[in-house]
């Protein structure tokens, strides 16, 4: 069973960057991807970042991809979540995911394919 944990979350001015990190423990042989959603105050969640576990290649909305970066470190145990030039709309609940279900390009973010979920780091973007 795999456990994940989110830390990193912090209040910010506009402008500024975080990473996030989440802490991948337990077995992960099966793991075929991992991602970042968020859920802002008043908001529905929705998926930030994807990885492909197994190979590592990234997918992050067009409208995200020029802020935020996806990432795994070497041994798999954590993966990041970059932000930059954040802004007020970026303040959210921040929460990792894992899936061992297959995902399309049509239900990359579908919340009910994810089989595990981490607790959320909160980021709070002030003006």
């Amino acid at each position: 069973q795999v456990h994940l944990v989110e830390s990193g979350g912090d209040s910010v001015q506009t402008g500024g960057s975080l990473r996030l990190s989440c802490i991948i423990s337990g077995s992960t042989k099966s793991i075929k991807y991992m991602a970042w959603f968020r859920r802002a105050p008043g908001k529905e969640r929705e998926g930030v970042a994807l990885i492909n576990f197994p190979v590592r290649s990234t997918y992050v909305p067009d409208s995200l991809e020029e802020r935020f970066t996806i990432s795994l470190d070497g041994a798999k145990t954590t993966m990041f979540l970059q932000m930059s030039s954040l802004t007020p709309r970026d303040t959210a609940m921040y929460y990792c995911a894992a899936t061992e279900n297959t995902l399309t390009p049509n239900s990359r973010f579908d919340e009910p394919l994810y089989n595990t979920w981490g607790q959320g780091t909160q980021v709070t973007v002030s003006s």
